[in-house]
């Protein structure tokens, strides 16, 4: 069966391609074998530039005409490296014979032998997956992110204003401000990318078991460590030392936790917007030809709200294992990790898939400030706690007790009842004005 959106095993691939195509440059097969082909490359390049005594008189003015091997590589071409892997049954060593081949027809096999001089694969694996990693964090991923982050806070700012009943354990309690609740969102999301670019992205470049024997062996006077540091930092990565034959993956796990904490913040946010839509807080923008149920005609249902939450549930659960998983490898190196470091795109997709959901339904939201207004004057014992306060400032007699009593009783509070408390309490006339100002419409605080 022919692959196409309606027969992929994944939504990813499937239902929401359109969301998740971006990602392709980046986490695909031939996106890992294009950024397979870039590192030795410039590997090669940067042997070159020490110089090693036996490159010293390879053309510089070649360098160009190496990188355009994976600057202009199509899937059709990377198909050879695909074809040469089924001999060799090895990826990375199919990446190294389809580059000898380049040399080959350049005319330059003389030193062909110097491409992945001293490496092992996970000193390409290691240092490409992180690459493409960090490249679609900040081309791709940290973009849609910041879009919503910017959305949130004109949403605060809009809202700043309108007087809200909060809700603790789902019961009526002291006002807040739309906009203000929104802001809680905002300011958490924004200290999360704070501590997102403080992050590094992490690569190992250190031989078979991490210590550069082969390349110490060969030339043993250029000092392996700092040019292992200068070529990996080159690729705006940070290389990491000492290892064994693998990266140690604790920063990149470090990475992982980082987004699932942005991912659970914002499934906070989407079920306290369900939570409003469902208490009419919120109304959605109606797409006349949308159905909203299959039996129900008048239902507008939270769907993206839902589909967002759900999309972040899955990325969580990817980004939890990969950073779990990641960092534990048996001695100097077993394979559990290659397989698991394929999907280190899946979390971003359907956080991407997320991100789409979560923007058009931020968009639909229109806000009902008449049910707001309606639910706050319902519930006036909410102002209890002003009352009781500023009792307390005037030293007036168990002030905690006096108001639990009036507003306990099982019986509704509203304006009136209120009023002819304040009324009855044995304090001067300046502070009885001070309390008839209270209201839960004004009560709200900073």
């Amino acid at each position: 069966m022919e692959l196409s959106p309606l027969t992929a095993v994944s939504p990813v691939d499937g239902r929401y391609a359109g969301k998740t195509e971006s990602l392709r440059e980046y986490f695909s097969e031939f996106a890992l074998i294009r950024y397979r082909i870039r590192v030795e490359i410039e590997y090669f390049i940067a042997l070159c530039e020490i110089p090693l005594p036996q490159l010293a008189d390879f053309d510089r003015n070649l360098f160009e005409t190496l990188r355009d091997i994976y600057r202009t590589i199509t899937p059709e071409e990377a198909m050879r490296v695909k074809e040469i892997e089924k001999v060799t049954n090895h990826d990375v060593k199919a990446i190294e014979y389809y580059i000898k081949e380049h040399f080959k027809t350049l005319g330059i096999s003389k030193w062909g032998e110097f491409v992945h001089f001293g490496l092992t694969s996970q000193d390409i694996n290691n240092t490409s997956v992180p690459l493409s990693f960090k490249e679609a964090m900040e081309e791709v991923y940290l973009p849609a992110l910041q879009e919503i982050v910017d959305t949130i806070g004109k949403m605060s700012e809009e809202w700043k204003d309108i007087p809200m009943l909060a809700k603790t354990h789902g019961q009526p309690a002291s006002p807040t401000r739309v906009g203000k609740e929104f802001k809680v969102f905002h300011v958490r999301l924004l200290e999360q990318l704070r501590q997102l670019s403080l992050l590094e992205y992490p690569a190992k470049f250190g031989g078979a078991t991490g210590n550069m024997n082969a390349h110490k062996v060969a030339y043993p006077c250029i000092d392996w460590i700092a040019f292992g540091d200068r070529f990996v930092s080159s690729l705006g990565l940070k290389r990491s030392f000492p290892t064994t034959q693998i990266e140690h993956y604790d920063n990149l796990a470090a990475l992982f936790d980082n987004i699932r904490r942005i991912n659970t913040i914002l499934t906070d946010m989407c079920r306290d917007i369900w939570t409003y839509i469902s208490m009419e807080y919120f109304r959605q923008k109606v797409n006349k030809n949308e159905v909203g149920s299959s039996a129900m005609p008048h239902k507008v249902n939270p769907i993206d709200f839902e589909n967002a939450e759900g999309n972040f549930g899955i990325a969580d659960a990817v980004l939890t294992h990969l950073s779990m998983k990641l960092p534990i490898s048996r001695l100097q190196r077993d394979l559990t990790d290659s397989t698991v470091l394929r999907n280190i795109g899946m979390p971003l997709a359907h956080g991407m898939i997320a991100f789409s959901s979560l923007k058009k339904g931020l968009g639909k939201l229109i806000i009902n400030e008449e049910a707001i207004k309606a639910d706050l004057e319902r519930n006036w014992a909410v102002v209890a706690e002003a009352i009781q306060t500023i009792l307390r400032r005037e030293n007036y007699p168990n002030p905690y007790e006096t108001l639990k009593a009036l507003t306990r009783t099982g019986k509704a509070i509203n304006h009136e009842t209120i009023a002819e408390f304040i009324e009855g309490l044995d304090i001067s006339e300046s502070v009885k004005e001070e309390l008839r100002q209270i209201s839960p419409m004004t009560y709200t605080g900073f």
